[in-house]
């Protein structure tokens, strides 16, 4: 790869436009840097794609995140600035978030008041209209891939990393297993067809964590998950978390982590409208 190193930054390369200054996140498919427009100093976030690891199936999610990306302009949903291709990598230029990311979020301020986890979600929700709009079911939302921008006062969320999305009309199934495993739907887990409702277990999953600074469910391999998610009759909040949230916020919980999707599980539209979601002030 053609790629020029910088004295002003020894530890850094110039990739295009940009220096790629320190390594953000990726894993063996791609790789997220901090960086700055070597012209106008300005603050981004480059995701690094190497094409020839791609498989076809990682190659249509690829396309799937550039057309859905470059065709969208929310608040809610990480912005693309730029998309280049140096030999066999794609470099995506993405709007850089200084508030890290809402797994760190928890890890830093453990439980988080039902006030702000609602204010979260209705955030979260704003992002996936957008998605329901263009038919996107994610596939990989976790904290991790939720980024956070703003003051601590006003913290803005957005939905990134859609590495793993996939356009999917309305009545239609697909069947391919990815995901994250704490945070994947029961039908992914059983190797079933499934559709955009396993987006909503997902933020069933984030949800619960907000509340109690931990995912609903463990397992030390996805058989052992699966069995623990089957076999709950009643989501793990401790008494203590129960007696302080309002019945609302239980209830669109419980009901977004249904393993039943088709007959029991929120749809998208359920839970935007979810009265948890309307309510204000405290309990």
């Amino acid at each position: 790869m053609n790629l020029e190193t910088t004295n002003d930054f020894p530890d850094s390369f110039i990739v295009g436009d940009y220096i790629l200054k320190s390594k953000l996140g990726g894993s063996s498919l791609s790789s997220v840097w901090k960086a700055e427009h070597r012209v106008t100093g300005e603050e981004v976030a480059v995701k690094q794609v190497y094409l020839s690891k791609l498989n076809k199936h990682l190659k249509n999610c690829l396309d799937c995140e550039l057309n859905f990306l470059s065709s969208v302009n929310h608040p809610n949903i990480i912005s693309l600035f730029d998309v280049f291709q140096v030999e066999s990598c794609i470099f995506l230029v993405l709007e850089f978030c200084k508030g890290g990311n809402l797994a760190s979020y928890i890890r830093l301020h453990g439980r988080v008041q039902e006030e702000i986890t609602r204010r979260f979600m209705q955030q979260l929700g704003a992002g996936l209209e957008i998605l329901q709009s263009h038919h996107i079911i994610h596939r990989d939302l976790k904290p991790e891939n939720i980024l956070l921008s703003g003051q601590e006062a006003d913290v803005i969320l957005k939905i990134a990393d859609f590495g793993l999305s996939r356009s999917v009309q309305p009545g239609k199934h697909v069947e391919t297993v990815c995901g994250s495993s704490l945070y994947m739907a029961p039908e992914v887990l059983q190797f079933q067809g499934y559709d955009d409702k396993v987006d909503m277990w997902s933020v069933g999953a984030i949800l619960f964590e907000l509340l109690n600074g931990y995912p609903p469910f463990h397992g030390r391999t996805n058989f052992q998950l699966l069995q623990n998610i089957k076999s709950c009759t009643c989501l793990p909040f401790s008494q203590f978390i129960l007696q302080e949230l309002h019945p609302d916020c239980i209830d669109m919980c419980s009901r977004l982590l249904s393993i039943n999707p088709a007959a029991h599980r929120l749809s998208f539209d359920e839970f935007y409208h979810h009265q948890f979601m309307r309510r204000k002030g405290a309990r």
